[in-house]
């Protein structure tokens, strides 16, 4: 039965209609629906190695593992227990994560690469009973899994053995099918990533999850004949619901890559149509294929040939693919939907991606929203927003200053239970039923945009409040800028009053332009004149008055966002 959504503001979200979608109550109905109406189709391609190609696996194969390892779980006593999973994206992580939420207990992702005493702190503040993990994790933390003392299965050396007992279990009687989750239910917690300190625990709902499921697939027409690109760390939250929770629900496919050196070969075999980035994966993506174009002496030929199919496309017609076939060659052949989210994006890399004919939209979202807070329809956007809030969702800005700047909040199903174990943390952030996001910015005519978050604002000596992340955007468009991270330097006083950036540059291109003998300053000169150019496009004080080159890349989250506080 499709659902009819709940608009809270008619009339913002353009003149194409919502996209029917199926009305789920809870993670496990939603996958008891899609097994029952696609059982035949195909729903993985997996590799077994770097070499062999992708191989398929049918919805009805991914239910029978869900339910044998589900099984397995309740047969073993772990019923209503916690199973953290920590690994690479793979079939194995999916079919715990599902067995475990859809009937079993509270499941806990966690991120493959942090360190082995963020792994043993998680494990025990969150109090997990049973954990499910990678060889390659456990290579690397060898000490901790060592030491754990509840369930322990190895995806690569203990799942077979382990579906395999449970599919004789399942001969006597399918115990997970006899399990019942409620919408309510507080069945995931999950970590942040943490770019400015210790994780917290967010405790999310089937009613958050599919909250978010039903509103985006609603606003971003997903086909079943799509095939979904798995890119991003699997257990954060964008990568989860969006990346594989979405396409399970929509009965598509989900092709996972090897490494984000493999992402062109990959693409290559799988032929995907959707993916989902984050901005510096987009970024980086667009720039190959420019600086290809340009190498090749058809800079020009492409700029006017964009111009000839957006003007032809406002009379009705798209020959874009056809045009630039060659470029979606390299992509796949079929791409057809980028997703960007979890940092700003450069309008300048949408509207280049859509010009190939790719449509490619940005949304916003926080591990407390389940992820998603607010997203740019498919059909209707804005490339310098955020996007429009979920329909059934609410957003406002809080205390908006003379230029309509103040905090986003949110408000709805999607907006999570709280943190675990920590009361106060929740209390700080919600207030009268709003979450407040941290981030700043301001509402037009239905579209939100972030200037940047509340902790990073620059105050200079003059008063004027200055939003790195804006400055970052500007800064990053110069190809010899690989990295950047923007912040306020501190006067004698201790006030900030500079603009001042830490710059890791493209050293590869730095020996194109400058020569494979060159010296620093004859970098830091090139790239203070590109400095100047920006501090030109920008108010006076805007402009960057310091700078230093690294010479190794930022830390960085599993979702590439630099920390702040580790650089």
């Amino acid at each position: 039965m499709d659902k009819v959504l709940n608009v809270k503001r008619k009339g913002i979200y353009g003149k194409a209609p919502f996209t029917p979608v199926e009305d789920i109550s809870s993670i496990r109905d939603m996958i008891d629906k899609s097994f029952a109406k696609y059982a035949e189709k195909t729903i993985y391609l997996v590799k077994d190695d770097l070499k062999s190609p992708y191989r398929e696996i049918k919805y009805k194969e991914f239910e029978e593992d869900i339910h044998a390892l589900g099984t397995y779980f309740i047969k073993k006593g772990y019923q209503n227990k916690k199973i953290a999973v920590i690994g690479e994206n793979r079939y194995e992580w999916a079919v715990t994560y599902l067995a475990t939420v859809c009937g079993v207990g509270t499941i806990v992702p966690m991120d493959k690469e942090i360190p082995e005493n963020e792994i043993e702190y998680i494990l025990e503040f969150a109090e997990v009973d049973g954990v499910v993990f990678s060889e390659k994790v456990r290579k690397n933390n060898p000490n901790v899994f060592e030491k754990f003392e509840g369930l322990k299965i190895n995806m690569d050396s203990d799942m077979k053995t382990v579906l395999a007992e449970g599919k004789e279990y399942l001969k006597e009687k399918d115990l997970f099918a006899e399990t019942t989750v409620d919408t309510d239910d507080v069945d995931i917690i999950l970590f942040t990533s943490g770019t400015t300190g210790k994780a917290k625990g967010v405790m999310l709902s089937h009613r958050n999850i599919t909250n978010n499921l039903m509103n985006m697939c609603s606003m971003v027409d997903i086909k079943e004949t799509d095939t979904f690109f798995s890119l991003l760390p699997i257990h954060h939250t964008y990568e989860c619901t969006c990346g594989f929770l979405v396409p399970v629900y929509r009965g598509c496919r989900i092709a996972f890559c090897q490494g984000l050196k493999y992402i062109v070969k990959n693409m290559q075999e799988c032929h995907p149509t959707v993916i989902l980035a984050v901005p510096l994966i987009g970024e980086s993506m667009y720039r190959q294929i420019m600086r290809a174009i340009k190498k090749q002496g058809k800079g020009k030929l492409i700029k006017t040939m964009s111009k000839l199919c957006n003007g032809l496309l406002k009379i009705g017609i798209d020959i874009r693919r056809k045009v630039f076939k060659q470029v979606l060659d390299n992509l796949g052949g079929d791409l057809r939907l980028f997703v960007l989210g979890a940092a700003a994006v450069d309008p300048e890399v949408s509207q280049g991606f859509r010009n190939f004919g790719i449509t490619t939209i940005q949304g916003y979202g926080l591990t407390e929203c389940a992820p998603i807070a607010a997203l740019n329809r498919d059909m209707y956007y804005r490339d310098d927003s955020i996007g429009l809030p979920l329909p059934e969702s609410e957003m406002k800005i809080d205390n908006p200053d003379e230029d309509g700047i103040g905090e986003i909040l949110i408000k709805g199903d999607n907006v999570m239970c709280g943190y675990y174990k920590n009361i106060e943390a929740t209390k700080e952030v919600m207030k009268d039923g709003w979450f407040c996001s941290g981030d700043l910015g301001y509402e037009k005519n239905g579209f939100y945009f972030i200037t940047g978050r509340k902790k990073y604002v620059i105050i200079t000596a003059n008063g004027k409040n200055v939003f790195p992340e804006e400055v970052e955007l500007y800064l990053s468009k110069e190809d010899i800028v690989a990295e950047c991270m923007v912040y306020g330097k501190k006067d004698d006083k201790g006030n900030d009053s500079i603009v001042a950036a830490h710059i890791f540059p493209d050293y590869a291109l730095a020996e194109e332009l400058l020569g494979k003998d060159y010296k620093e300053e004859d970098l830091r000169k090139y790239i203070g004149d590109r400095i100047k150019e920006v501090n030109a496009k920008m108010p006076s004080y805007k402009a960057i008055t310091d700078f230093d080159i690294r010479k190794e890349e930022f830390v960085k989250t599993t979702t590439k966002k630099i920390k702040r506080f580790a650089n």
